[in-house]
């Protein structure tokens, strides 16, 4: 039976929204927190089923963890003291609780066993799980560990000098992860770009460190890790869809709140710019080693632009709704080297162009990205869209319906509760609509 969710063009929006807690932020904080030595409290974290999924692999593991909302409270008791789970660590659709929680477990001294739901079980781990074994894990998997069911038994580890071919904050974090397990000695992670960096700020807030230098970073084994407090900033990766709204739905102005700002998660922002967005940022400080401000976006005229190149690693998960932008800017806009978009939750440049072609639009796929050229109209008598079982792909058509003529049909919407549990009823507030 099909879960659909009618749709309709919206004629402003207007107002203030606070953006929920960091989807990847919130995944370090729950695992920092059960590998540190006394209770780590976490607030406005994400309770979306990615997040919700972390908590429930560490309680299997022996972590006393109380979640009340957005409110956690880790009691941890160091890394020696996970426990061998009695059955399969499900990791649900999360691939980041899978590729940090490998290299952990990496080093446990105990025998697990990673399954998830179809998306996972064809997102490529050998990335992950090749570095590891480089380190001294024993790994065993569907495809020689490329693919889910993953068997892990850990073990004494040894340091790595790893030189990635992706750029990959998953990746990283994983070896970084293991290396703080290797007694004594230093693993390093050198990337083609600079990904997303919040595994080294957070494990400097949990009391370790880290060392960067360009495009490598290094950890020392043998450090404990000590609890923290930690306050979530907003996902900007979430906010990307209103900011986009903000800009291409007529008679908008809307500000969202204590948005995170970290310069490797911020490609959004430049991208907004290049293409002439009337957005203003007001900065607020920092929340736990991690800079936030309110963000405060108006209709605007676009312009086509080109995005490639260092830019990609800093918003490969707001790729689906640039697209969407791009069809309501004057002119071309090409997105290249993104060829990451093929191993996400889905082939987002093969579904971009599927859905949005469903709502009238043109966009041409190419082997690392996609052609846009706007400025194009969206309409549609009784379109069925779908969001492939994809939280940004939902969420990206359901703002494409904002600026479509006709109702539009979106199956799957349930996918959106990943990581913005809260989408609909801030469309709501946004709209002054209060019909579900």
């Amino acid at each position: 039976m099909k879960s659909e969710r009618k749709l309709q063009r919206a004629e402003g929006l207007k107002g203030s929204i606070a953006i929920p807690g960091d989807k990847s932020i919130s995944h370090r904080a729950v695992m920092f927190g059960a590998l540190a030595e006394g209770e780590t409290v976490i607030d406005n974290f994400l309770a979306g089923a990615d997040c919700l999924s972390t908590i429930a692999c560490f309680r299997q593991m022996g972590v006393e963890i109380e979640q009340n909302g957005t409110h956690v409270r880790v009691k941890g008791k160091g890394m020696d003291a996970l426990k061998e789970p009695s059955g399969i660590l499900d990791v649900g659709n999360s691939g980041t609780t899978t590729r940090l929680m490998l290299g952990i477990l990496a080093g446990r001294p105990f025998h697990s066993c990673i399954i998830g739901d179809e998306s996972i079980a064809k997102r490529p781990m050998t990335r992950v799980t090749n570095p590891l074994r480089e380190m001294g894990a024993s790994i065993d998997g569907r495809e020689e560990g490329n693919y889910t069911p993953i068997s892990i038994r850990g073990g004494k580890l040894k340091g790595l000098k790893y030189t990635s071919p992706v750029a990959s904050a998953q990746v990283k974090s994983a070896i970084l992860l293991a290396g703080l397990q290797a007694n004594q000695e230093l693993t390093s992670v050198t990337e083609p770009h600079k990904s997303r960096d919040h595994t080294e700020r957070m494990l400097r807030a949990f009391g370790a460190e880290v060392h960067e230098v360009g495009l490598t970073a290094e950890i020392k084994g043998g450090q404990t890790l000590k609890a923290a407090k930690v306050d979530v900033p907003g996902d900007i990766s979430s906010a990307a869809f209103f900011l986009a709204a903000g800009a291409i739905v007529p008679n908008s102005r809307i500000t969202l709140e204590n948005v995170g700002i970290n310069p490797t998660r911020t490609g959004i922002i430049d991208v907004l710019n290049k293409m002439g967005a009337d957005l203003t940022i007001e900065e607020k400080g920092s929340n736990t080693h991690e800079p936030v401000a309110d963000l405060t976006i108006s209709t605007s005229s676009l312009k086509g632009t080109v995005i490639s190149g260092d830019l990609i690693p800093r918003l490969i998960d707001e790729i689906p709704i640039i697209a969407l932008l791009a069809t309501q800017a004057e002119g071309e806009t090409i997105i290249k080297d993104a060829s990451e978009l093929k191993v996400k939750e889905t082939n987002r440049i093969d579904t971009v162009v599927q859905e949005l072609g469903k709502l009238g639009a043109e966009v041409i796929p190419t082997d690392d990205g996609m052609i846009i050229r706007g400025k194009q109209k969206l309409s549609a008598e009784q379109a069925s869209v779908s969001s492939h079982g994809d939280h940004r792909i939902g969420m990206m058509l359901a703002v494409a319906a904002m600026i479509t003529d006709g109702e539009v049909s979106l199956d799957g919407h349930e996918a959106i509760d990943v990581s913005y549990p809260s989408f609909f009823e801030h469309v709501r507030a946004l709209t002054g609509n209060t019909e579900d």
